[in-house]
């Protein structure tokens, strides 16, 4: 099941009818991001994996490989849950609802699963989690985020030990600092056992507050009742409203895709040495065509990008925040935020790439045709110049009718 720390933000009701204030709601509600300081992973003066195992990777390779640790979770289930209603008070409150999640696998070592539940216990929560492994330190980061928000909330981060898995980060709720713990258990299967608890005290004692009993419908990722096709999504109109919806922004780009990238060599050194790569990737749809995860898997004179870009919209700020991990290292860069005007999408964020602070730079184009163009462009002068070190065009893949997909 997913993280459930934002779900709590999603409707879900206390004894009275009404909903928790956010200060109150959830371990995530006040969380910092991470730290943006890091060498970073891809798009971000992307380095490929080599096509050679590194000395490194070699020495790593008598550790257990535990990439494959969440693979039972694949498929589509039944879910029951149990959620103590005011967390560390004392209380012995508790709440049963029932609802329905699909993980699809994305790589060895990634994977995405969608969760809905609609009920008067806890209304409507709709969620995602990302977990993504890290082959080098061989543990994994799940990622959660609720469509209330559409935020990624800072990772639980931990590895499988006996078929028991733990995972572990440090979190705000009510305005003091916690541990909070995800523990997945007795996993068969059919089923599958996790719970969630938080702790005051460094973790001493753990106080246990979301619990989660899967049972497995399909070992296929079928669509949430609420989903829709691939083409009606694609075709459907946005909601009336006064103020420019941009939840739609990116359904263009749905469906399979072929890459051409040009990567500049070196970027902010004066290089003009350019690398091309040639690949594919897929654009799903997530929470009804509301976020969607686009993955790529292209090659280059210099080795292999896999990888992948999580798009999330936040409906209060009305701006979309793009994600980016890769296989190499599993971790999530520092989200791109922004928005479509006038047809053009502009997401900036500040980073630090090769130990220098400085403003990076997306920007879509052409999404509503049959070629959508994207750049990426870094600025070490606070934005008055910028140099573009990423180029990608997209053709629409097609089948063997010569359809496209």
């Amino acid at each position: 099941m997913m993280t459930p720390r934002k779900i709590w933000i999603c409707c879900l009701l206390c004894g009275s009818g009404l909903l928790f204030p956010v200060s109150q709601i959830s371990a995530k509600s006040n969380a910092k991001g991470s730290a943006k300081t890091r060498e970073s992973s891809t798009f971000k003066a992307q380095q490929e994996k080599p096509n050679a195992a590194t000395p490194t990777a070699q020495a790593a390779a008598t550790e257990h490989d535990g990439r494959r640790d969440f693979d039972f979770e694949a498929g589509t289930w039944n879910i029951h849950l149990k959620r103590l209603v005011h967390p560390l008070t004392g209380s012995n409150t508790w709440v049963e609802f029932d609802g329905k999640s699909v993980t699809r696998k994305i790589w060895d070592g990634a994977e995405i699963e969608q969760f809905e539940t609609n009920s008067p216990a806890a209304g409507h929560i709709e969620g995602l989690t990302l977990r993504l492994y890290n082959p080098e330190s061989h543990q994994w980061r799940l990622y959660w985020a609720s469509s209330k928000t559409g935020i990624l909330d800072p990772p639980n981060v931990g590895e499988f030990r006996n078929g028991r898995g733990e995972f572990l980060c440090q979190d705000t709720f009510n305005g003091k600092t916690i541990l909070v713990r995800m523990v997945w258990s007795d996993i068969t299967p059919a089923s599958a056992h996790s719970e969630q608890s938080f702790s005051t005290d460094g973790g001493k004692t753990w106080e246990v507050n979301w619990i989660t009993d899967q049972a497995r419908i399909s070992d296929e990722a079928n669509e949430l009742p609420a989903q829709q096709n691939l083409e009606a999504v694609k075709t459907s109109a946005p909601p009336n409203s006064a103020e420019r919806d941009g939840q739609h922004d990116f359904e263009p780009l749905l469906g399979d895709w072929k890459y051409h990238l040009k990567r500049r060599m070196n970027p902010l050194t004066g290089s003009n040495t350019w690398i091309d790569l040639y690949g594919t990737g897929v654009c799903y749809p997530l929470w009804n065509r509301r976020a969607a995860l686009d993955t790529i898997e292209v090659d280059g004179p210099t080795g292999h990008i896999e990888g992948l870009t999580l798009r999330i919209y936040n409906p209060e700020s009305r701006e979309w925040r793009l994600y980016w991990a890769n296989s190499r290292i599993g971790v999530m860069d520092p989200p791109q935020v922004g928005e479509f005007t006038d047809g053009r999408g502009e997401f900036y964020a500040q980073d630090t790439v090769n130990g220098k602070t400085i403003l990076i730079r997306f920007v879509w184009t052409n999404t509503t045709t049959d070629t959508p163009h994207f750049e990426q462009s870094f600025s070490d002068d606070g934005g008055k110049t910028w140099e573009v070190n990423w180029i990608t065009d997209q053709t629409h893949a097609k089948d063997e009718s010569g359809k496209s997909n």
